[in-house]
């Protein structure tokens, strides 16, 4: 198992009993996130689009207010995580190149 597989699991995990999760545990595991999700996207060629429609802008924004999030936000900013990476880790195995153009 890789260690993007690793941490997947462990962010699936840490979903599945977020209740028992301090805040300074969920928010340690959506900042990986964040970081890995960037770093993924950047291997693959996928920009971010630096705008508020971009999901890791949701991440971060969850992040930073998580003392104030209900349970289940947290779990599903975690599963959306998850599956952002997974996906992203998918791409970047497959050896698809992504590119963009930039408009004119």
């Amino acid at each position: 198992m890789t260690s993007t597989n690793d941490f997947i699991a462990e962010i699936i995990r840490a979903a599945n009993r977020v209740e028992r999760l301090g805040n300074a545990e969920k928010r340690r595991l959506l900042q990986r996130a964040v970081v890995t999700i960037s770093k993924l996207r950047e291997r693959t060629g996928i920009p971010s689009s630096d705008t508020d429609h971009d999901a890791v802008f949701d991440l971060q924004a969850i992040e930073v207010t998580v003392e104030r999030r209900k349970t289940g936000e947290i779990k599903q900013a975690l599963l959306m995580a998850a599956d952002m990476i997974r996906t992203l880790h998918i791409v970047l195995d497959s050896g698809t190149k992504i590119t963009t153009k930039l408009p004119e």
